[in-house]
């Protein structure tokens, strides 16, 4: 039998979100139903709510850094059972038989993997519905084990942020006596610091803010630089390895590229509303490569989480009820949070 979930919900774009109802499905042979515990609120979400991307469905219940509690499993369900502490991320399927899917980039679908809300089933007729909301059932493929070391809260923005910012310096073998650099020390950033430094990286966070300079230090950075223009970057030419870029606002990448030394590579994790102008010599003065990187694969998410419980590496966040989803909102966009907003989903049940 279907389950009533109670959910926050945008009726339309750029509609403040509020209660929603909606069923969902009794777990087949293969999913597994969980009670949500916990939501980061991810900056996409409000891209997704707004429409800012121009491929949002209504009514859409947004939500991918997602923690809760197994309360019922499928009868061929192997890894999970009731009770356990999992958490689900960006995505709640894929055709798992393509060449990306057998690679384990599952985020790369040929077929087009099922995001976890803003999407639909792989039989792309049933919409998909995220995590603020009181329960989802999800394939068991695409569920992660979180270790209780973990504080719950703390944890669910590894779901996006984390893996997000894990894969790409796993890609580009992140290691000890290696210079990385953090463009922008926000939700994506902040985890980056963390990550890296634990890597036994040396990090510096780029900002244009000094009032970001204590908490950069506070994250594991080990230097701090103010970026503002061409002066600046002149002054830290060719200084690190790689540089993780996780701004979504307009600004120059040729300047940061000067920034890498030889054979430097620099991650684009933010989406600029504009295509970026990039000079050739920018790239082939020093056969330095701009890369980028989306989320990761089930496979390397669930070696993140992990990683994380292992060395004890959470979010900085500020936990709200459903009830202010759009205050939060509003701050995020005015960048007033530390780092992480996480709903609070027992809030939905009162």
């Amino acid at each position: 039998m279907n389950q009533k979930v109670s959910a926050y919900a945008a009726k339309s774009a750029g509609a403040p979100l509020g209660p929603f109802d909606f069923e969902a499905r009794s777990p087949r042979e293969d999913d597994v139903a969980i009670d949500i515990l916990f939501c980061g609120i991810c900056h996409s979400d409000v891209h997704q709510v707004r429409n800012e991307w121009g491929n949002s469905q209504f009514p859409m219940v947004p939500g991918h850094e997602i923690i809760g509690r197994v309360t019922e499993t499928g009868a061929k369900v192997q890894r999970f059972q009731s009770g356990d502490l999992v958490g689900v991320g960006c995505m709640v399927h894929s055709c798992q038989s393509c060449a990306p899917c057998h690679d384990h980039l599952e985020q790369f679908c040929e077929k087009g993997p099922a995001f976890t809300y803003n999407s639909t089933e792989m039989d792309r007729k049933t919409p998909t519905y995220g995590g603020y909301a009181t329960k989802i059932v999800v394939r068991e493929a695409f569920v992660l084990r979180v270790d209780p070391v973990l504080d719950p809260a703390r944890a669910a923005p590894l779901l996006c942020a984390g893996i997000t910012t894990y894969s790409p310096l796993r890609q580009w073998n992140c290691k000890a006596g290696d210079h990385v650099a953090v463009v922008g020390l926000g939700g994506l950033g902040h985890m980056a610091v963390k990550l890296a430094a634990s890597m036994g990286a040396e990090v510096t966070v780029l900002s244009s803010s000094p009032a970001k300079e204590r908490d950069a230090k506070r994250l594991g950075a080990h230097g701090f630089e103010i970026v503002r223009g061409p002066q600046d970057a002149a002054r830290l030419a060719g200084r690190f390895n790689l540089i993780i870029d996780s701004v979504s606002a307009p600004h120059d990448y040729n300047a940061y590229l000067s920034m890498l030394r030889v054979k430097g590579v620099m991650v684009l994790l933010g989406v600029p509303p504009e295509p970026m102008p990039v000079g050739a010599f920018s790239l082939i003065g020093g056969n330095r490569r701009l890369a980028g990187s989306l989320i990761g694969g089930i496979q390397e998410t669930q070696e993140m989480l992990d990683y994380c419980a292992a060395h004890k590496i959470e979010a900085d966040i500020e936990i709200v009820p459903a009830q202010k989803i759009n205050e939060a909102y509003e701050r995020m966009m005015k960048s007033d949070v530390r780092y992480r907003f996480v709903i609070d989903i027992a809030s939905l049940k009162a």
